[in-house]
């Protein structure tokens, strides 16, 4: 009986190999990994061949006029610092943050005698956030956050009682957009505008340029910026009035590391 059991049970089971059998082959199970929000970064310290033109009023003292090019502003430079930072989100949102210090001073012989000594402290930082809109060709970047102003006057004279000092800070709401969009497979082209107020009456900002990709993780960044603010505090005529209605522009040359 065994025999015959052993048998039977090697026949249907070679029936079933040699006929391809309804043995259906076991599928392995993929378990799907979900997706990770990643971080992309790029630092890029740069320098801004400035020129500034405008007009500036202290208390009770003449309106100035400012008109400064390159060559004036790098002769009576003591120290600038100028960096820009963003980090991206795979979501599409992402941060914003820009900075730019410029401390100036010189000493000028009047026609009465004596040294005027002037000195000017200018930094501006930016702090937006980003959600990036991709495009068919390039990516809209929709900017929002604020802007700091830090402007520092120092005024005096060695032998005429002329001491004027001012210290003015203020902040400002501002919105803008960033387009960007490939030429070929090494250069791209951007266009930046940005408006807003608050502490000013009005600051706008706008820029054009291009970007060559060296590498990865290096791009060299060419652009031409403006950046405007009509600020005033105080009561026009007395001491303590300040107005600030400056534009600083010209060309931006920087390394853009990409992490």
């Amino acid at each position: 009986m065994k025999v015959k059991n052993i048998l039977i049970g090697s026949i249907v089971l070679s029936s079933l190999l040699f006929s391809g059998g309804d043995i259906a082959p076991v599928e392995p199970i993929v378990e799907e990994t979900p997706e990770v929000s990643e971080w992309s970064y790029e630092l890029e310290p740069y320098m801004l061949i400035a020129s500034m033109t405008g007009t500036s009023k202290v208390g009770h003292a003449p309106t100035l006029e400012i008109d400064m090019d390159f060559g004036t502003i790098l002769e009576n430079l003591d120290m600038a610092a100028m960096v820009h930072f963003e980090a991206m989100n795979t979501n599409g949102w992402g941060i914003w943050l820009d900075y730019g210090f410029m401390d100036l001073s010189s000493d000028i012989t009047g026609s009465v005698g004596g040294v005027t000594n002037a000195r000017v402290r200018q930094g501006t930082l930016e702090a937006f956030g980003m959600y990036r809109q991709t495009l068919t060709e390039g990516h809209i970047d929709y900017l929002a956050g604020i802007r700091w102003w830090d402007n520092d006057f120092d005024i005096g004279h060695n032998t005429l009682p002329i001491d004027i000092e001012v210290e003015e800070d203020w902040v400002d709401l501002v919105v803008g957009a960033r387009w960007t969009t490939p030429i070929n497979e090494d250069w791209k082209f951007s266009m930046l505008g940005t408006i807003g107020g608050l502490g000013s009456d009005l600051t706008a900002s706008g820029s054009v340029g291009v970007k060559y990709v060296i590498s990865d993780l290096l791009d060299l960044d060419l652009q031409y910026k403006a950046l405007w603010a009509d600020y005033e505090s105080g009561t026009r005529g007395q001491r303590g009035y300040f107005s600030y209605d400056v534009t600083t522009y010209g060309p931006i040359i920087g390394l853009n590391f990409k992490f």
